[in-house]
């Protein structure tokens, strides 16, 4: 695609034309030829739209909620981008749920777009492609974007750098997953929905969720029961730890304490509450600042992973140019070189580079 070609598909794409946008997601994920400048040219009118992320182990009911979620905020008049990712193809790199049936009750509203798009093997269901087709759904003038990610455990913190609210779902009886919780996932929840929670079990999975969260906001009484260390949370640059032994008054009203909320989704019981404590989340985050402290962790975060994904192309082109890095790991085994050698002459050609630039 020629530059002008690029130019006149952003220019439709903020002109309010689904077919565009369509075709810029589809560039995007499919990382073809130009989508960094399409991306870059989309970047200036991005930072309006509200992005939440719904994740949770399979089967929790996730797909049902988002697509209540989403008719509630079209009967308020706002538009909405969801996005699926699904689990990846292991054959052709594609979303293999992409072609199931969802989002029901908003099929045919052109207001509510809805794209399922193939993890890629990233882990936590997110890969750089996600991010930048929330940026187009941005662009495009998306009042809500919606991300629901496939289950992965702790990993799904990765969620954390694309949206501005996460909700982990929960289904009832779910020991195992609740347990799962306390690996990691349990830091980057601003809300925990117990969904089915007409389901035996419910009541029960609601007293253990609130029990870890009073752990997480007491340090005295994860100590008492052999808890661990809370690593630095993204709502906290600085690491201060969520509740707990905060300084001042001040600090305490900048602390975001997650609830865990009970819903039906298959009949919609329970998702009004929801809606409600989400914009309340949102209110939090414009008025205490948070919002942009978020969006310099994850540009920071993005900027991180872009370099490194192209500083490790550069490494595999010099590492072809050497013959490759089999013919390397031969010459280390027969003792001609070692590792530590061998990765500094590929590294030099590169850093030759570098020192030349600054100069």
């Amino acid at each position: 695609m020629s530059a002008a070609a690029e130019r006149e598909l952003v220019e439709e794409l903020l002109a309010g034309k689904h077919r565009a946008l369509a075709r810029v997601i589809s560039k995007v994920e499919d990382r073809e030829p130009g989508y960094r400048d399409i991306v870059s040219a989309l970047h200036e009118h991005t930072g309006h739209a509200d992005v939440i992320g719904i994740t949770g182990s399979p089967g929790a009911g996730k797909s049902t909620l988002v697509d209540k979620l989403a008719a509630h905020y079209r009967d308020r008049g706002e538009t909405v981008g969801v996005i699926a990712v699904d689990p990846s193809s292991p054959y052709t790199g594609g979303a293999v749920l992409g072609d199931r049936i969802r989002m029901a009750s908003n099929v045919g509203d052109m207001d509510v777009f809805f794209r399922s798009m193939s993890a890629r093997g990233t882990l936590g269901g997110l890969s750089t492609a996600t991010a930048d087709a929330v940026k187009a759904l941005d662009a495009f003038g998306k009042d809500r974007i919606i991300i629901e990610t496939v289950g992965a455990g702790q990993n799904e913190v990765d969620i954390v750098r694309t949206a501005d609210t996460v909700v982990v779902l929960v289904q009832p009886g779910s020991g195992d997953d609740v347990q799962m919780l306390k690996a990691g996932i349990l830091e980057i929840g601003d809300l925990f929905v117990v969904n089915k929670a007409d389901m035996d079990g419910a009541s029960r999975t609601v007293a253990d969720l609130e029990e870890m969260l009073h752990m997480e906001r007491d340090p005295t009484a994860k100590l008492d029961t052999g808890g661990f260390d809370k690593p630095d949370h993204p709502d906290h640059p600085d690491g201060e730890k969520i509740g707990g032994d905060t300084d001042t008054e001040e600090a305490d009203e900048a602390v975001w304490e997650p609830m865990v909320l009970e819903t039906i989704a298959k009949s919609g019981e329970g998702v009004v509450e929801l809606i409600e404590t989400l914009d309340a989340h949102a209110q939090w985050l414009d008025e205490t600042g948070r919002r942009e402290v978020k969006a310099r962790q994850r540009y920071a975060a993005e900027i991180r992973q872009l370099l490194r994904a192209d500083a490790a192309d550069l490494i595999d082109e010099e590492l072809d140019r050497r013959g490759g890095v089999e013919a390397m790991a031969e010459r280390v085994q027969n003792r001609d070189t070692d590792p530590y050698t061998a990765a500094s002459d590929v590294l030099g050609a590169i850093e030759d580079c570098v020192e030349q630039q600054r100069e």
